[in-house]
């Protein structure tokens, strides 16, 4: 799933690409395009001006001349690319805004987990994403608030690094090489771990996050892809994630895979011990 850096690679070229045109026309393809609490349809939108692209940990928003907003997530494969019309639908598309720059929008997802809906705005972010803790590039991330919520926490840090509603954006991908980064057992309790053990975990997801950034995001395959249909490179800077059985590249032991709340955890047993 496109976790806070490929969403923010997406939101990027969204922002050059469609700030500032119009919607001409709104078209869905599939019952599960639109979110069930979207306000109304994705056509209502027609004759909309898209004013920026903004984004809050694993969600973006179109901000509009208007009191709503677009809200998109990307699920597990959900793609924005921007192409001439000319150009054949593709097989999987879901959703379509045609632009008054003679271009379309068109929201791709073979999986059809993601969504696009219709959200009034509530200040800073729409209804939608409220309820989304602000993820630790948002200038509203309290990051002493979420040192005292981690602590008070009796269960496994991976857990809580995944917890939207503590600090969003942190999907498997990056928990695993941020714990990694800060030389933290994904089984370690949250309680166990000082001020300073979290505050350093902190440190290194932004560490993690910001060169993910720089990188275009992790592919794997051509489910995440930017705007242009252009994998990010991030796949070969990766320490932990998909290593098992690989050497660590810090003290040359095997990194270990275990399951951690049903997910997939990597781990190096010498630099991160339990």
């Amino acid at each position: 799933m496109p976790e806070l850096p490929e969403v923010e690679t997406v939101r990027l070229g969204l922002e050059h690409w469609a700030r500032g045109t119009t919607i001409v026309k709104a078209q869905t393809f599939h019952p599960r395009a639109t979110n069930p609490r979207s306000l109304a349809r994705i056509s209502s939108l027609k004759g909309a001006r898209i004013t920026r692209l903004s984004r809050r940990g694993k969600f973006l928003w179109f901000e509009l001349d208007r009191p709503q907003a677009l809200v998109a997530h990307l699920g597990m494969s959900g793609q924005f690319r921007i192409q001439d019309p000319s150009i054949p639908a593709e097989k999987h598309l879901r959703a379509k805004l045609t632009l008054d720059t003679q271009r379309e929008l068109r929201f791709i997802d073979q999986r059809t987990f993601g969504w696009l809906a219709v959200s009034e705005m509530n200040g800073e972010v729409p209804d939608l994403v409220e309820a989304i803790a602000p993820d630790i590039f948002d200038p509203a991330f309290d990051a002493e608030a979420v040192v005292d919520r981690m602590r008070s926490k009796r269960t496994e840090i991976k857990r809580a690094l995944l917890d939207q509603n503590l600090m969003s954006g942190v999907g498997n991908i990056y928990a695993d090489e941020s714990l990694w980064l800060a030389k933290i057992h994904p089984q370690r309790s949250c309680d166990s771990l000082s001020r300073a053990k979290i505050k350093a975990l902190l440190s290194s997801v932004e560490s993690v996050m910001s060169k993910a950034l720089l990188e275009g995001g992790t592919s794997f395959d051509s489910l995440y892809t930017n705007i242009n249909g252009e994998s990010g490179y991030f796949e070969h800077s990766l320490e932990a994630y998909g290593r098992d059985g690989e050497n660590c590249s810090r003290c040359d032991s095997q990194i270990r895979r275990i399951i951690v709340g049903g997910r997939s955890s990597h781990f190096c047993p010498r630099c991160q011990r339990l």
